[in-house]
């Protein structure tokens, strides 16, 4: 029987004969000398593409098997193609002093497979400034310095970003170009890795407020590693997807003590277990093969290298917040994210520290709607018969039969297309913190937030011009249920408003204010990156405009993403209930969130539809131009030219004209959406389509709603 001291003495050898690798820029130079591609040597060694790149750059080192095949293989080219000798300096070369390099101690690698506790392998990209390692190596090379374009995370508990994309080798790409030897060979020792020995994760957005669940998005490769079926069934209806609980895997986590929410294993499930002593254990999981990336909302991403996916997504996590979910979910996450509901607080009686509600957040618990905020399904709707809300964002047509024989004539069609309107609508919106009041013949005051039952139909305006008080634009046929911005603007107008009834909020807060100014920055610094900064001019912003997609399409996903963002998290205030099970009058699970707060969805819409009709008005009024057609925060001119600066008001020193329509980068400002012939969009009229909705491509085709 062989004594300890032995097998110790024999596992010593076998790491001091651990085989070295030549160095990254030697393996791509022998390779290339053998006229092998990338592809053709990851196709003989069973491995992928982007698993070579990475050998060759630096970023990941083989394991076994293929580690012993690999260098075999070079052994052999090395013999083949010995490198060209360096020619000999000049003798009248100077050559200045150069210090020693500091020496890097190598770490060697047990020859076994890791155990999931052991700390992950780090493998920089080769670039830019150069930082500390965080932490100790399982690389088989020397350790090498850590280098990132720009440090990954601030808080030291999480050196490696918030977010990690895994591949079917076990490489954990994280933002800033870090990769990870992952040894996991199942969804729970991933678990268990991530929540132990990765370092990822990202710190709280709000002092009151809960660190973000690190990330793992799982390829298509990795899906399979861990015993995934590489599609779900059923693609068509996805948002129901996930495992069957009698899946192995689901099995398998159940085995750990690990639970699944609500949403079970889909393309987002959310692995966690009860918090202990306050300490969370959740990690989220992002399968791509799954569409977890919706490509409406990642227009691309999916498709890309684990690297560059974990490039897109760990910007996005920086400007944004880490994905939880659809891009919908994650902007209905980030207003939580930025206003916590509660906060800790003293007892005045017994000293102690307690749980308390938060000033300006929506509070712990779920508000039901006055029933004309509510959707008709809603249970507080049940016999309801007073109307409901109506504000919704624009869809209008002008009466071909109002155009003048000038317009007609005018060469061009031109869109403009307000920047990310919503989250415009949203800056220092004030909206109701609590639930409604009921008052019988109220005095309208424009500074609370709340529905108001009132007669519109008397407001006499242009019929060039949509009605601000209806998404059709049509006018108003008689009482009708407002929301506060919308009946505001009325008495903007001249009109004398005396609202019937009204539900009304008492506690008022700007609680969107934060969200707004963290997506606000977040589109502005993406556009910046794309190009198109705020110090253009108008000519050189249209430029940039056309070509900002094409200069990094990475960036141009996470641009998608965000406008995704606000849009979905508007949306998501007011979700339907989904599936075939659902039966009317029955509360569904979005009605037990507080931000199930359909009357915050129609402040912000209404006050967009309202900005967009007061930069109609005031166009209207300076140049006797009326828009085509409207749909959303998209409107369409007739114009002399093919751009918007060929009908634009101006001011007489010729500057944009205050109130109405200005090109620029940031929310609130306009973009061209697209141009076409002015008799194209005639006939789109004349057909009882809407110009505003094909402008950008030109396909006429109808769709839902139209």
């Amino acid at each position: 029987m062989p004594t300890e001291e032995e097998l110790f003495a024999a596992v010593d050898s076998l790491l001091e004969d651990q085989p070295e690798l030549p160095p990254p820029a030697e393996r791509a130079r022998l390779r290339e000398a053998a006229g092998i591609t990338q592809a053709r040597l990851a196709a003989a060694l069973k491995s992928t593409t982007q698993t070579v790149k990475n050998w060759e750059n630096g970023r990941s080192e083989p394991r076994p098997p293929r580690l012993q095949a690999y260098l075999r293989l070079l052994e052999g080219w090395a013999a083949k193609y010995p490198p060209a000798p360096e020619p000999a300096p000049a003798d009248h070369a100077i050559h200045p002093p150069t210090e020693p390099a500091a020496p890097t101690a190598a770490v060697p690698a047990p020859a076994a497979p890791a155990p999931v506790t052991s700390a992950p392998a780090v493998h920089p990209a080769p670039v830019v400034e150069a930082a500390p390692a965080a932490g100790p190596s399982m690389s088989r090379r020397p350790a090498a310095k850590k280098t990132v374009t720009k440090p990954v995370a601030a808080d030291p508990r999480f050196p490696h970003g918030p977010l990690a994309v895994l591949d079917g080798d076990g490489q954990a790409y994280c933002a800033g170009g870090i990769v990870l030897d992952c040894p996991a060979t199942t969804i729970a020792q991933l678990v268990d890795w991530t929540l132990t020995e990765s370092g990822i994760g990202a710190a709280r957005l709000h002092r009151n407020g809960k660190d973000s669940d690190p990330l793992i998005v799982l390829t298509a490769s990795a899906a399979v590693r861990f015993g995934l079926p590489e599609r779900l069934e059923g693609a068509e209806a996805r948002r129901s997807l996930r495992l069957p609980e009698d899946h192995p895997v689901v099995k398998q986590l159940a085995r750990a003590k690990w639970k699944l929410t609500q949403r079970g294993f889909g393309p987002w499930p959310r692995i966690y277990r009860p918090a202990k002593a306050g300490q969370r254990q959740c990690v989220q999981l992002a399968i791509l093969p799954w569409d977890a990336l919706d490509s409406r909302a990642w227009p691309g991403v999916a498709g890309l290298e684990p690297a560059d996916v974990a490039r897109v997504l760990g910007v996005y996590a920086q400007r944004v917040i880490t994905p939880r979910g659809s891009t919908a979910v994650s902007g209905l996450e980030l207003m939580t994210a930025l206003r916590p509901p509660t906060r800790a607080v003293r007892n005045e009686h017994t000293g102690e520290w307690m749980s308390g509600h938060n000033p300006g957040s929506l509070g712990t618990q779920p508000v039901d709607p006055a029933p004309p905020e509510a959707t008709p399904e809603h249970p507080v709707a049940r016999g309801w018969q007073g109307g409901f809300l109506d504000e919704e964002a624009y869809q209008w047509v002008r009466d071909p039969q109002l155009l003048a024989d000038e317009e007609c004539l005018w060469p061009c069609a031109v869109g403009l297309d307000i920047n990310t309107a919503f989250l415009s609508a949203a800056a220092r919106l004030v909206v109701g913190l609590s639930g409604p009041e009921y008052v019988r013949r109220p005095v309208f005051d424009k500074k609370i937030p709340g529905s108001w039952l009132v007669d519109l139909s008397h407001v006499d305006l242009d019929p060039r011009l949509p009605s601000p008080f209806t998404p059709s634009g049509r006018r108003p046929a008689g009482p009708a249920w407002y929301q506060t911005h919308t009946v505001a603007y009325a008495a903007e107008l001249g009109s004398d408003v005396a609202p019937v009834e009204a539900f009304l909020r008492r506690e008022t807060g700007a609680f969107l204010d934060p969200w707004h100014d963290r997506l606000k920055t977040a589109y502005v610094d993406t556009m910046a990156d794309l190009g198109v900064t705020k110090d253009l001019d108008e000519a050189a912003f249209l430029a940039a405009m056309e070509q900002h997609k094409q200069a990094d399409p990475g960036m141009a996903a996470v641009l998608a993403a965000i406008k995704a963002t606000v849009k979905g998290g508007i949306g998501k205030l007011r979700e339907r209930p989904q599936g075939r099970h659902y039966r009317d009058g029955e509360r569904w699970p979005a009605l037990e969130r507080p931000t199930w707060r359909p009357d915050i969805r129609a402040a912000v819409i209404s006050k967009a539809r309202v900005n967009m009709h007061r930069k109609m008005l005031n166009t209207a009024k300076a140049t006797g131009q009326y828009p085509l057609a409207v749909l959303s925060d998209c409107v369409v001119y007739a114009s002399r030219g093919p751009s918007p600066l060929d009908f634009l008001p101006r001011t007489p020193d010729g500057k944009p004209l205050p109130g109405s329509f200005r090109l620029g980068p940031t929310p609130g400002l306009a973009k061209m959406e697209g141009v076409q012939e002015m008799a194209w969009a005639v006939d789109l009229m004349e057909k009882g389509l809407n110009p505003a909705r094909h402008i950008k491509g030109g396909d006429a085709v109808l769709e839902d709603g139209e």
